[in-house]
């Protein structure tokens, strides 16, 4: 076997986490073909197959899934070396992995979580998919499920529900229009509701969730967001009620060995609380009037 530049292992993982070439195009910047050829590249130089092909994307096989574990592993060693390195210059680094309308609350009240009285940096890692910290990837997650790794903790936050919502005074014919994440980028269940439920009226797809809501304050069609940010934007309404098999539990989630850390700590006590301080958006219970 060649010797293999990181560069590949790192297409590897944007496929990987993307679940597609598509969704790997955006974090790559390289062509869905370029990508495409990179991958059966790697397979040939491992001798193993590591993906599943398929109209609706790339789904790992379990050499795949082995090698992910791998990368994860050394990416999060990466990060642990990078942060020992720059801890000397004074400032420790806190790594943060989240979903993207959570990433959207963080950045949106920034200041609740870092400010200029803190002497540690952030580094806020934005996916839809499962927030890795058992190899210390990351050191605080948001998750939508209980972790089951024994060496992570975790921290109820409360429930978040989901509805479809459109643009205030928008034509009742908007309803007939929904935007949505393409099929094969659709990981998480809110982003499969569209195609599940109203695939006939989909009339736009994105590639990533933060779209949405441009599409849907653009009145280009009703989107289907969490409430804490559908029912926490005054130009926009329901369209219909709570979509009530979508609502889930969520929870803050920390390696065991370094949650008392603390940095660390000190910005999971901020999360907890900015997150909890919206309870009614969150769980669906603040609805702004027609």
């Amino acid at each position: 076997m060649k010797n293999l530049g990181w560069d590949a292992f790192q297409i590897f993982l944007d496929v990987a986490r993307s679940g597609g070439l598509t969704g790997a195009t955006a974090t790559s910047g390289l062509s869905a073909a370029t990508i495409g050829r990179r991958m059966l590249e790697l397979e040939r130089s491992l001798g193993k197959s590591l993906f599943i092909r398929s109209q609706t994307g790339y789904v790992l096989t379990a050499d795949g899934r082995a090698l992910l574990d791998q990368l994860q592993s050394m990416e999060g060693a990466a990060r642990n070396i990078d942060g020992w390195r720059k801890s000397g210059a004074g400032s420790s680094l806190v790594r943060i992995a989240a979903g993207t309308w959570n990433a959207h609350l963080l950045t949106t009240n920034f200041s609740a979580i870092c400010n200029e009285r803190d002497d540690f940096r952030v580094d806020l890692f934005v996916a839809e998919q499962r927030a890795s910290l058992a190899h210390r990837e990351n050191d605080i997650g948001i998750r939508a499920f209980e972790p089951e790794e024994r060496n992570l903790a975790a921290i109820k936050t409360g429930n978040v529900a989901y509805a479809a919502y459109r643009l205030r005074n928008a034509p009742a014919s908007i309803g007939d229009r929904c935007v949505a994440v393409a099929k094969e980028n659709a990981i998480s269940a809110y982003l499969r509701w569209p195609h599940e439920n109203r695939s006939d009226s989909i009339m736009v797809t994105v590639n990533r969730p933060i779209v949405l809501l441009d599409l849907a304050l653009a009145g280009a069609g009703v989107a289907v967001l969490p409430c804490f940010i559908g029912d926490g934007d005054p130009r926009l309404v329901r369209e219909g009620g709570e979509i009530e098999e979508l609502r889930h539990r969520q929870w803050i989630v920390m390696n065991n060995e370094d949650r008392h850390r603390r940095d660390i700590r000190t910005v999971a006590d901020r999360m907890v609380k900015l997150i909890k301080d919206h309870p009614d958006l969150y769980a669906g219970r603040h609805i702004r009037p027609v």
